[in-house]
């Protein structure tokens, strides 16, 4: 085995470990908003501190190799793709922290009726799923399992869509519930850019295996391009 090798199998088990973390704290801020834990939210907004620790690091490990080794092909992209999503889960471990920032500034809990009429925790599930499958496919290199997830955030987004006049309605039924109904207008909008930084993921993803780059191009080449063998 290289150096360079060395370097990367590093790499990608320091980046193996950042999207474990980030997959923790979404299901700990998911556990702190649908059981009013205030405990588990405090312990989100602290281990978001490891989060950008892990982020620095890799963004430095990633330069170093550059510089060092200068990768090309399969390897240079690896480096590329890997500083690209670096970026992505640092944006989620935000998310994942506003969240639970938002839960510690109330003092009783959100309405099981919001949780029901919104889908937020559906929402929820599925964000993590996705972002179990991103690193499942970064793992395998299985470039079909990152394609699925450009369909998968649809979801996301219908809900999002929804989110104004679903929560305009409830308001009106509770006016007592306005600041819970905004706040979590708030959560959604959050797991909403959750989704897009996914799949901001699995197109990085694609471009390593494939050397593809899908950012920019419009749903329907994207979509056509996903149905073929």
């Amino acid at each position: 085995m290289t150096h360079l090798d060395t370097e990367l199998k590093l790499l990608r088990a320091e980046l193996n470990e950042m999207w474990m973390l980030v997959i923790r704290q979404m299901n700990k801020s998911k556990s702190a908003l649908s059981l009013f834990d205030k405990d588990v939210a405090t312990d989100v907004d602290i281990n978001e501190k490891r989060v950008n620790v892990y982020e620095l690091k890799i963004d430095r490990d990633c330069e170093n190799i550059l510089a060092l080794y200068n990768p090309v092909a399969i390897d240079l992209r690896f480096v590329l793709a890997v500083l690209k999503i670096n970026y992505n889960l640092e944006r989620i471990g935000d998310y994942a922290q506003g969240i639970a920032l938002i839960i510690k500034e109330f003092d009783q809990p959100f309405q099981k009726d919001l949780f029901d009429k919104t889908g937020v925790i559906q929402m929820y599930e599925e964000c993590i799923a996705m972002l179990c499958d991103t690193l499942d496919s970064f793992e395998t290199e299985n470039n079909q399992t990152a394609r699925a997830i450009f369909g998968r955030d649809e979801k996301l987004d219908t809900i999002n869509r929804k989110a104004n006049s679903v929560i305009a309605d409830y308001i009106k039924m509770n006016p007592k519930e306005i600041e819970h109904g905004l706040s979590m207008l708030s959560i959604i909008r959050r797991l909403e850019r959750v989704g897009d930084q996914t799949k901001n993921i699995a197109e990085e993803i694609i471009f390593y295996i494939e050397a593809k780059v899908l950012k920019h191009r419009t749903k329907g080449l994207v979509n056509k391009e996903e149905k073929k063998p």
